[in-house]
C-alpha cells in the first residue's frame, strides 16, 4: 500500500502554480494506490483579489494562516508532507525547521524564483529576517522539486539533500496539434494572467512595424482589457482564461510569443507557456532568458530572441513561411510527448516520495 500525503499548495485550482505543479497530477498519482488530503493555503477570493490588483485583508490572511497551522497539527496521520514554496509567506522557516525536528519528511516544490521575494527585496527588515528562508526550506526539506536548473541551483547551494528537476509539464491528451495554417490574416498568440501581461508591452514597437508589413491580430488569452489602451494601434482580442478552453483558443494561433525581461525572477520562470504551445503544435517565438532557451532549443519548436530587431526578424519570418510554421509546431509536440507531458514526467515525481530514488542532479 503507497503512503499517504498531505499536499499543501498555495492557491485552489484556479492557480496556475498549484493546478499545474500538483493538482494535474494527484489523479494519475491515485490510480497508482497513493493517498491524497489536499489543504490549499489561500482560496478563490483571495487569488481573485490578487489578480485584479486590490488589496488584501489582514484579518482573512490571519484567518487562513491559522487555519494551515490548524491543518500542521495533524501532521502524525501522513507519512509525507508535498508542500509548494513555503508553508506561510512573509513569515520566518520556524514551522519547516519543527516538522525537521519531529522527524516529518517533507517535499518541496518550485516553479519560480521566490527566494528573491525575500533576498532582493527593497524592504531592508525584509531582507534582514527573511533574506535566507527559502534557503532554510530547502536544506530542511526530505526532497527539493525545482522546476529548472536555476531554482535547482539555488537549492543545491542551500544544502538540500534531494533535489530533482522536474519541467511544468501538460496533460499533453488535452491538446490537439495544430494541423492546417491560416489563409487569412495571422493570429500571433499570448496566454497567461493579469500579474504577466505587462511582459507584452515590452513588444510594442515589434507590433507596430510588423502591422506595416503584414495583416495579423493579437490574440490574448486571459488578459485584462486594459492593456489594449497600451497595444495602441493594433488588433487585439482578448479571451478570458478557464481551464476548459484554453487549448482551444491556442489552437487558433498561428504563432505563440514568451516575451519576458531579463532579471533574477525571470529566470525562475518555468516556460509553461511554450510548452501550451508546443502542445498544440504552434511554433515559438520567446525571449532568450532562463530555461526558455533550454526548450526552444532543444526541441526546436521555434525561434529565440534578445532584442527588438531580433524579435520582429523572428515573427517576420514565421509569418512569411507556413511550411517553417507547420514543421517548428510539429517537433515542438513531439517534444512534450517525450519530456513535457504528465506521463514522461509522473515517474520521476514518484521518485521523490521513494527512499534513495531522488538524488541531486
Amino acid at each position: 500500500m503507497k503512503s499517504s500525503v498531505l499536499v499543501l499548495p498555495k492557491y485552489p485550482r484556479k492557480g496556475a502554480s498549484s493546478r499545474l505543479r500538483t493538482y494535474q497530477y494527484l489523479p494519475f498519482l491515485e490510480k497508482l494506490g497513493w493517498n491524497f488530503t489536499v489543504r490549499a493555503l489561500f482560496d478563490e477570493e483571495y487569488l481573485d483579489s490578487l489578480y485584479n490588483g486590490k488589496g488584501r485583508s489582514r484579518l482573512k490572511m490571519s484567518f487562513l494562516y491559522l487555519y494551515r497551522l490548524m491543518v500542521l497539527c495533524k501532521f502524525k496521520r501522513f507519512d509525507f508532507i508535498w508542500l509548494e514554496k513555503e508553508l506561510f509567506p512573509y513569515m520566518p522557516a520556524w514551522i519547516e525547521v519543527l516538522l525537521k525536528l519531529f522527524g516529518v519528511k517533507y517535499i518541496v516544490d518550485y516553479d519560480d524564483a521566490i527566494f528573491h521575494n525575500y533576498d532582493l527585496s527593497s524592504n531592508r527588515f525584509i531582507r534582514r529576517l527573511l533574506g535566507n528562508k527559502i534557503d532554510v526550506v530547502m536544506r530542511h526539506a526530505y526532497c527539493v522539486i525545482a522546476g529548472n536548473e536555476y531554482l535547482a541551483e539555488r537549492a543545491k547551494l542551500a544544502g538540500a539533500k534531494r533535489v530533482l528537476v522536474i519541467p511544468t509539464v501538460v496533460d499533453h491528451h488535452r491538446y490537439i496539434p495544430r494541423k492546417e495554417t491560416s489563409s487569412g490574416p495571422l493570429t500571433l498568440g499570448w496566454i497567461g494572467s493579469p500579474t504577466t501581461q505587462k511582459y507584452l508591452e515590452i513588444l510594442l514597437p515589434v507590433f507596430q512595424s510588423l502591422t506595416r508589413q503584414y495583416q495579423f491580430r493579437l490574440l490574448l488569452v486571459g488578459a485584462t482589457p486594459e492593456i489594449k489602451a497600451k497595444l495602441a494601434g493594433i488588433t487585439v482580442h482578448i479571451e478570458n482564461w478557464s481551464e476548459d478552453t484554453e487549448a482551444r483558443h491556442i489552437q487558433e494561433m498561428d504563432v505563440g510569443i514568451m516575451p519576458l525581461q531579463d532579471g533574477p525572477w525571470e529566470k525562475g520562470k518555468c516556460g509553461y507557456k511554450i510548452i501550451q504551445y508546443m502542445a498544440s503544435g504552434v511554433p515559438v517565438v520567446a525571449s532568450a532568458v532562463g530555461v526558455n532557451t533550454a526548450i526552444v532549443s532543444g526541441s526546436n519548436s521555434g525561434m529565440l530572441a534578445n532584442d527588438f530587431s531580433e524579435w520582429e526578424s523572428a515573427l517576420a519570418a514565421l509569418f512569411s513561411e507556413p511550411r517553417h510554421r507547420h514543421q517548428l509546431g510539429m517537433s515542438g509536440r513531439l517534444a512534450v510527448e517525450r519530456k513535457y507531458s504528465i506521463d514522461s514526467q509522473l515517474p520521476r515525481l514518484q521518485s521523490c516520495f521513494l527512499p534513495g530514488l531522488a538524488t541531486n542532479e
